[in-house]
């Protein structure tokens, strides 16, 4: 399999950054998004990342930029990598869509970060071309890709998304269709007992953060991170693996759902943990 073109559904922080790492990689994208100005939103901080990354050697801004393109729907191409809202609802409906837009042979890939593939392939009438493809942000630095095998999914598939994400310059790690896969079932509950550290009065959030910085050695602490991710993405998340694994151990913390509620998402808001 070849993935000479690339539709990109979602344009947001993990979307765009997808289309930028695929572009880079001198392969042609369309980009959609149905959010208005969505896509013009992408394509600036596209142009903003490829700016840093050019004064340090990177690739030539207008040139990546010159290989994407904004599509009001989906059209067809080689391969889709859906990145919408953490929504099963909403996820499905664009593989149903893309099911019917895309050539028969086209791979249909998602970047969820906990819904089962095989949830997503059951809209189709593709499942053996169905797979994870789990980025993380930001995508055009981080190396991880987490390939998520549905239950139906080929090995041909496999192997050519695996080979793909090489292609892009990053690490592939496979992992089998449970909710939250690995990483996400390993890193949100770090991240709610985190949140239950500072719910509880244990210590304020700068305080929590040193201290998984400075004694694990991370780079970043777990209330920062839920920042970096997004908070209702985070809950999502978690209600999905509490779901899934019918698990309350997985259910999110009320001080995190509140602040959900009251609007505070994280970086993306301007308020979360943190201010920004």
């Amino acid at each position: 399999m070849r993935f000479e073109h690339v539709l990109v559904v979602g344009a947001g922080q993990m979307g765009g950054g997808i289309a930028q790492v695929v572009a880079a990689s001198g392969r042609r994208v369309s980009l959609h998004d149905a959010a208005p100005g969505a896509v013009d939103r992408g394509l600036e901080v596209m142009r903003k990342s490829l700016g840093k990354l050019a004064e340090k050697g990177g690739p030539d801004p207008d040139e990546v930029l010159s290989r994407v393109e904004p599509v009001e729907d989906l059209v067809p191409a080689d391969l889709m990598i859906e990145a919408v809202v953490e929504d099963a609802a909403v996820k499905e409906d664009v593989f149903r869509r893309a099911d019917e837009t895309l050539p028969p042979e086209a791979v249909l890939a998602s970047n969820t970060s906990s819904i089962p593939i095989s949830t997503l392939a059951a809209a189709t009438s593709r499942p053996e071309l169905v797979i994870g493809m789990h980025f993380f942000n930001p995508v055009p630095v981080l190396q991880l890709v987490e390939i998520v095998r549905g239950r139906e999914t080929s090995d041909e598939t496999a192997e050519a998304i695996t080979d793909l994400a090489r292609e892009l310059g990053k690490t592939p790690a496979v992992a089998n269709d449970f909710p939250g896969f690995v990483s996400n079932r390993i890193l949100m509950p770090f991240i709610n007992e985190a949140v239950w550290a500072l719910h509880d009065g244990v210590a304020e959030a700068e305080a929590i953060d040193t201290i998984a910085k400075l004694g694990f050695n991370h780079p970043l602490g777990p209330l920062g991170l839920a920042d970096l991710i997004g908070l209702d993405t985070c809950v999502a998340i978690m209600e999905v693996l509490r779901d899934g694994l019918s698990d309350d151990r997985y259910a999110p913390c009320p001080l995190l759902k509140e602040l959900v509620t009251a609007g505070r998402l994280g970086r993306k808001s301007g308020a979360g943990f943190y201010i920004y």
